[in-house]
C-alpha cells in the first residue's frame, strides 16, 4: 500500500524520435532532484498483535498441511508424509545458525494452529516449505521469530527474539499437497529482520548432491518418536546425502511399494533410521521448511518423512534447492513499487517531466499514479540496493553527471537521497541488474564512453568496493537492459540490442565477477528495428521469469509486452502483447 501527495494529471505529448531508455545526458538541468510524492507503507499489526499469534500456534496441535481443515495430508495416508523434526542431533546457539527463523501459525476462527521451520534469504524474506504456506492466509494469521535459538513457549518470547509479520507469501505453483512435490515456499516480510541471511545454492550445484557428502540440519522439531514435543532448543545434525537410486529404492520399500520420491525434485539425506529412536538421526515434526546445508549454503528444505520419523529403512526427504532456485529466487528479488509478486513500470512524461507508475496486472498496466516532477534527471532505475523490500530509486542527475540513491526510510517516514557516483555524465549505460556475485545483494553496471563496461558489486548499504571490468566493447549496443533472471537459473541476465543490426543478444549471468560475469552472447532476436525503446524491470507476469518490454516506433507509441520463458534460445520469450499505445510520451522508462 502507498498513499501518494496529488499532483495535476499531465496531457499525452508528441513522440520523441529516437528515445532511448537512458535519456539524452543533455536534458535540461534542474536546480535540485526530484523529490519522490509517494509515501510507502505497510499495514502491520501491532507487537501485542503478533505475540498473541505466536502465544495461539503454541497452544495448537495442529500439522501444516495436515489439519481438519487442510485434508490434504491424511493421517490414514500409507505416506504420512509430514512436518519433520530432528531425532538424535544435538543442541545449538543461534550464533551457528543466525538465519534459523521459527513461523507461527494461528487462526483463532478456524481453531489452527502450528508451526514450521524456516531460513533468512534475505532480510525481509524466509524460505520455507509450500506445505507450511499453501492454503494459509500468513498475513492474517502469521508471525515470524528470528535471533533466538529458544523456541517462543507463550505470549512472551525468549531473549534477543524478534517478532515480525508476514506480509505476502508465494509457493511453487505446480506444489502437490498429494505428492508433496515442488515443495517450497517464501514468505515475504512487512520489515527487514537483522538475522545475517544464508544464500540457497545454485541451479548449477551438483557437487553438493553427491552421495555421502555431508550435509547439516537445523531445526526445533520432535526429539523422539514417542512423544509430540518439538525442542525448545535448536538442535542440528550431520547428515550424508544419499543417492537418487538409494532415496528411491529405500522409500519405496518403507511405503511398501509407493512411488514417493520424486528425482530431480527431491533429495534425501541421513543413515537408514533403524525402527527406533536409539541409533536413528532424522528430521521429524517440527522441522519442515527448515533448511539442509552444505557449505554454508542451503541445498535442501525439509519436506516430508514416514509417520514418527523411525520406521527401519526411511530417510528425510528435502526439496531439492538446486531444481528451485530458479523459480524461487524471482520471489526473493521481487521488490516492485505496489508491493505484490508483480514488477512495475515507471515512465516519465517528456513534456512534463512528470513521473508515473504503472502497476500490473500480469498481463497489462493499470492506470497511472503521479511520483510528481522528476525534471533535471535523465537515468531512473528501479532496484532495492539495501534488500529492505522497499523499492528503491537510482537517478541520474542531469547537470552534474552525478548518480543518487533514493531509498525509502521507514523509521522517519521519507525519502533519503545519497550520492553513490560522481560525474557519470559520459557513462552511455547505466545498469541495475540485481544480483550479480551470487552474494544477494543487487549490483551496479555502467558503461564508459570507451565502450568498456564496469561492475559495481553493492554492499547492501548503498555503497560500492573497488570496481571490476567486465568486459569491451559494449558501446556497440544502444540499448542494454536487465533486472532479473531471464533463463530460469536463479542468475541475473542481460539482454543488449546491437545498434547496426537491431539484433538482440542475452548475455547469461554466471555468479562470478569481472570478466567471468557473463557467457558468450546468444542472439535471442534479429532485426529488432521496429523499436526504439526497451525496459527490463523484472517478473511482469508474476510467473517467476524476467520478462522484457518494448515500445515500437511507429506514431501510436505501443509498448509490448514479451513474457520471459526461461529459455537461452530464440525462444526467450512468449508471443507478444500490446499493453497499450501513446508510450510515445516517455522519454524514461525505469
Amino acid at each position: 500500500m502507498r498513499i501518494a501527495v496529488p499532483v495535476a494529471a499531465a496531457g499525452l505529448a508528441a513522440a520523441v524520435a529516437g528515445a532511448l531508455l537512458v535519456s539524452s545526458a543533455n536534458a535540461t538541468p534542474s536546480s535540485s532532484l526530484p523529490t519522490p510524492t509517494v509515501r510507502p507503507t505497510h499495514s502491520t499489526p501491532s507487537q501485542a498483535e503478533l505475540e498473541k499469534r505466536v502465544a495461539g500456534a503454541v497452544a495448537g496441535d495442529d500439522v501444516a498441511g495436515r489439519t481438519t481443515q487442510k485434508a490434504s495430508l491424511s493421517a490414514g495416508t500409507s505416506t504420512a508424509k509430514v512436518d519433520p523434526k530432528i531425532i538424535g542431533g544435538t543442541t545449538t546457539t543461534i550464533s551457528t545458525a543466525p538465519w534459523m527463523a521459527q513461523l507461527w501459525y494461528y487462526d483463532e476462527a478456524n481453531d489452527i494452529g502450528f508451526f514450521c521451520g524456516g531460513s533468512v534469504v534475505s532480510p525481509t524474506k524466509i524460505l520455507t516449505a509450500a506445505h507450511c504456506v499453501k492454503g494459509y492466509n500468513w498475513s492474517a494469521n502469521g508471525a515470524v521469530v528470528t535471533g533466538t535459538a529458544q523456541l517462543a513457549s507463550g505470549s512472551t518470547l525468549p531473549s534477543g527474539a524478534t517478532v515480525t509479520a508476514p506480509l505476502r507469501q508465494w509457493n511453487h505453483p505446480s506444489y502437490s499437497s498429494t505428492t508433496i512435490d515442488n515443495d517450497i515456499a517464501v514468505i515475504t516480510l512487512a520489515k527487514p529482520v537483522t538475522a545475517k541471511p544464508i544464500r540457497m545454492t545454485t541451479s548449477g550445484d551438483t557437487a553438493s548432491y553427491a552421495s555421502g557428502t555431508e550435509a547439516t540440519l537445523y531445526g526445533w522439531g520432535r526429539t523422539s518418536s514417542t512423544s509430540q514435543d518439538i525442542s525448545q532448543t535448536l538442535k542440528t545434525a550431520k547428515l550424508p546425502i544419499k543417492s537418487d537410486s538409494t532415496c528411491n529404492t529405500a522409500m519405496k520399500t518403507v511405503l511398501d511399494g509407493e512411488d514417493a520420491f520424486v528425482e530431480g525434485h527431491m533429495v534425501c539425506a541421513g543413515t537408514g533410521a533403524t525402527g527406533a529412536n536409539a541409533g536413528t538421526t532424522t528430521a521429524c515434526n517440527g522441522d519442515s521448511g527448515g533448511p539442509l546445508i552444505v557449505n554454508d549454503r542451503i541445498v535442501g528444505v525439509v519436506s516430508w518423512g514416514v509417520e514418527d520419523c523411525v520406521k527401519k529403512g526411511a530417510y528425510s526427504v528435502f526439496s531439492k534447492v538446486s531444481t528451485y532456485v530458479g523459480a524461487a529466487w524471482p520471489r526473493v528479488e521481487d521488490t516492485n513499487l505496489s508491493g505484490d509478486h508483480k514488477a512495475d513500470l515507471w515512465v516519465r512524461s517528456s513534456s512534463t517531466k512528470v513521473g508515473w507508475e504503472k502497476d500490473s496486472n500480469g498481463t497489462s498496466f493499470g492506470a497511472r499514479q503521479s511520483w510528481g516532477n522528476w525534471d533535471g534527471v535523465n537515468v531512473v532505475l528501479q532496484t532495492d540496493l539495501n534488500r529492505d523490500g522497499y523499492q528503491d530509486f537510482v537517478v541520474r542527475e542531469s547537470a552534474t553527471g552525478d548518480v543518487h540513491w533514493m531509498h525509502w526510510l521507514p523509521s522517519v517516514e521519507d525519502w533519503a537521497n545519497d550520492k553513490i557516483f560522481t560525474n557519470w555524465k559520459t557513462r552511455t549505460r547505466i545498469i541495475a541488474p540485481g544480483d550479480l556475485t551470487g552474494d544477494g545483494l543487487p549490483d551496479i553496471l555502467s558503461v564508459d564512453s570507451s565502450g568498456a563496461m564496469w561492475e559495481y558489486p553493492g554492499n547492501g548499504k548503498g555503497s560500492f568496493p573497488t570496481r571490476v571490468q567486465v568486459g569491451t566493447g559494449w558501446n556497440q549496443y544502444n540499448s542494454v537492459r536487465g533486472h532479473g533472471d531471464f533463463t530460469g537459473d536463479g542468475k541475473a541476465d542481460l539482454l543488449a540490442r546491437q545498434s547496426s543490426t537491431g539484433d538482440l543478444y542475452l548475455y547469461k549471468g554466471t555468479g562470478k565477477t569481472g570478466s567471468g560475469a557473463f557467457s558468450a552472447r546468444i542472439k535471442v532476436r534479429s532485426a529488432w528495428t521496429g523499436y526504439n525503446a526497451f525496459d527490463a524491470v523484472g517478473d511482469v507476469t508474476g510467473d517467476g521469469k524476467a520478462d522484457f518490454l518494448a515500445r515500437s516506433s511507429g506514431s501510436t507509441g505501443t509498448l509490448y509486452l514479451y513474457a520471459g520463458t526461461g529459455k537461452a534460445t530464440s525462444e526467450i520469450f512468449s508471443t507478444r502483447k500490446s499493453v497499450g499505445t501513446g508510450f510515445q510520451a516517455y522519454d524514461i522508462f525505469g
